[in-house]
């Protein structure tokens, strides 16, 4: 198994994190087709490396990033029973290390980073056709609650 470095990501890595976010809306574009067209950006980058309610991670081996993931801390709903809960986006592995364990780190690590701060609730967001996605959550522990359904009426 190859030596993999999990590290908070830093503003100099922003460009291969722009990259990273391309492939996961290119993932993504299959399961969602209200997305625009073209370049679209998802994550405020600079916001999230920066604020104390988040914490953005980045893999890397051989000093090469290789994969990322966030965890922000949210407020919850007045009427769910925990105040706050973490809320894991921008899970990405290039695509060459897959299979290695990669997004176990990520997400192991942010579950403890979570827990340091308090936060004991998770949530993430999967395309329901998004299989592969499922399994790798369902590894890590997690399980289907809501599924958000869409209809598109006609103009």
């Amino acid at each position: 198994m190859e030596n993999i470095l999990i590290r908070e990501a830093l503003l100099t890595d922003i460009p291969k994190l722009l990259e990273f976010e391309q492939g996961v809306i290119s993932a993504e574009r299959p399961f969602d087709e209200t997305l625009k067209e073209g370049k679209i950006n998802y994550y405020d980058l600079d916001k999230l490396i920066n604020q104390a309610d988040s914490q953005v991670i980045v893999a890397e081996i051989a000093g090469e990033l290789v994969g990322s993931g966030y965890a922000l801390i949210k407020e919850s709903k007045e009427y769910i029973k925990h105040e706050r809960y973490s809320y894991f986006g921008f899970m990405y592995v290039d695509p060459s290390h897959r299979r290695k364990g990669v997004n176990q780190l990520i997400v192991e690590t942010l579950k403890n980073w979570s827990k340091n701060k308090g936060v004991y609730n998770i949530s993430l967001g999967v395309f329901a056709g998004n299989q592969s996605a499922i399994n790798a959550y369902e590894k890590a522990g997690f399980s289907k609650t809501l599924i958000e359904m869409r209809l598109q009426l006609e103009k």
